[in-house]
């Protein structure tokens, strides 16, 4: 896909991995279309994204909510003409243990509420989206690909059973798509980052930070813009289709 001139949606756009998605690709002269839920940080986001040579829309949309996100898709294709892509990367966490358990005693188990704050955002966020995106490309009838943002935690992560569910979840929906969409002309794939160093992981202390990047073989946090350049990678290669991509600097092998 040459990126020029295409109409490209990032949902969580407006920091983190969405916006270094967005300026890796503005470059290219793309029209990007950031979905998040911050008017004040979708505007900065913009501001920045311009500047480096996008042209940018903004929308407030809860990737949770059916109606919003169908007529935001619709919207975005009507504005534009068209719709190429989709990077499905709105996500939340909300840690904790599945039991905490102390003394053969049950203290605490993971609330529902929290289990469902996560499946809403993270994977029916992700169908949603998805979905919606994939309707507006067979419409215009000129192909596409949508990219799902997953997690090296969909292998399983102690203290995140409602996160690696649903990053296992999209990892599994992006392969599923590749097959169904394909005689649309519609790619699907799916990228799992390990350890990045966002502005959430970067507040983290110092100290827990180096424990975490000894851990690595490359020993050191990856850069938001390597998830990015991973993206590129999948937009422009016509032939990735149906898989995931790790990059996680050789954490899991």
């Amino acid at each position: 896909m040459d990126l020029n001139g295409k109409v490209i949606v990032i949902t969580g756009g407006a920091q983190g991995l969405g916006r270094a998605m967005a300026l890796r690709l503005a470059p290219k002269s793309p029209h990007i279309a950031l979905i998040d839920m911050n008017a004040d940080t979708l505007a900065e986001a913009k501001k920045l994204i311009e500047d480096a040579g996008a042209t940018v829309s903004t929308w407030v949309c809860n990737v949770a909510k059916e109606d919003e996100v169908d007529e935001t898709f619709a919207q975005i294709a009507a504005q534009a003409g068209r719709l190429d892509a989709v990077v499905n990367n709105a996500g939340i966490t909300r840690d904790s243990l599945f039991l905490k358990v102390k003394e053969g005693v049950v203290e605490k188990r993971m609330s529902f509420e929290h289990w469902q704050q996560v499946i809403d955002v993270n994977l029916t966020g992700t169908f949603l989206c998805g979905r919606a995106a994939a309707t507006e490309m067979v419409k215009a009838g000129n192909g596409g690909c949508i990219i799902n943002i997953s997690s090296i935690s969909r292998h399983g992560n102690m203290g995140q059973t409602n996160y690696t569910a649903t990053k296992a979840g999209v990892a599994a929906m992006a392969v599923t798509w590749a097959k169904e969409l394909a005689r649309q002309g519609i790619r699907c794939a799916a990228i799992a980052p390990g350890y990045i160093g966002t502005e959430m992981v970067l507040t983290m202390k110092p100290e827990a930070l180096e424990k975490i990047a000894a851990g690595i073989p490359a020993k050191r946090l990856g850069q938001p813009d390597e998830i990015a350049q991973t993206v590129e990678f999948i937009l422009e290669n016509d032939y990735v289709n149906g898989r995931v991509i790790e990059v996680d600097g050789g954490l899991r092998v």
